[in-house]
């Protein structure tokens, strides 16, 4: 089970991942797992731009060989890319070599300094060699979009809850999540805006 919203214990044993972005402003992080996904990422854009709000794609480099047009336009509309693996590998479940492989297949399609393991797990030794070369960035909140036991209701309430100035908030642009993620993320965007908050994708 993956929690929502990590424990404290949890960030102070890995406090060299990023789980929340300094910032001395209204500022939120909204981040996409798993595309670019043609039937979902185009909508995703589509919000964001109608909502004059920036974001940041931790995407799965098979994903984007197979839609290029769609990761260029993607690059073209302001928001950041991150390297979610080639083939989206559990680090729990694969050597650290394997693991580092399918991280490193992900730059020959792009080159990214950020960096979010898939199912957000990694080995001790697989974070160490990480850190040399990426900010890996975990999550504030965690929007459980991909569960199809809650409702987009439901998504949506856990996705604004708690927000502070930095909070990182993870949505997928995948076919499984696409219904609840959708309905949760306007639903952030409008409360972003009424409430002045900016949302920001996450610098290289």
């Amino acid at each position: 089970m993956i929690l929502s919203y990590p424990p404290s214990f949890v960030q102070k044993v890995f406090p060299s991942l990023t789980w929340k972005i300094k910032t001395s402003c209204k500022e939120l992080f909204i981040t996409f797992d798993d595309g670019p996904t043609p039937d979902v990422t185009p909508e995703v854009l589509r919000l964001l731009e109608k909502y004059n709000a920036k974001a940041s794609f931790f995407c799965l480099g098979k994903n984007i060989a197979n839609n290029k047009d769609l990761f260029n336009q993607l690059i073209g509309s302001g928001h950041t890319v991150g390297n979610h693996t080639y083939n989206h590998m559990n680090g729990w479940k694969n050597t650290t070599h394997d693991f580092l492989h399918d991280v490193a297949s992900f730059e020959e399609v792009y080159e990214s300094k950020l960096f979010r393991p898939p199912y957000g797990r990694m080995k001790s030794s697989q974070i160490k060699l990480l850190k040399e070369r990426y900010n890996i960035v975990m999550w504030s909140i965690l929007s459980q979009d991909y569960d199809h036991n809650i409702t987009a209701e439901q998504c949506a309430e856990i996705a604004v809850k708690n927000w502070e100035n930095g909070s990182i908030i993870v949505f997928h642009d995948s076919i499984k999540a696409k219904r609840n993620m959708l309905f949760a993320l306007e639903k952030v965007l409008e409360k972003a805006t009424t409430e002045g908050w900016l949302c920001s994708a996450i610098k290289q």
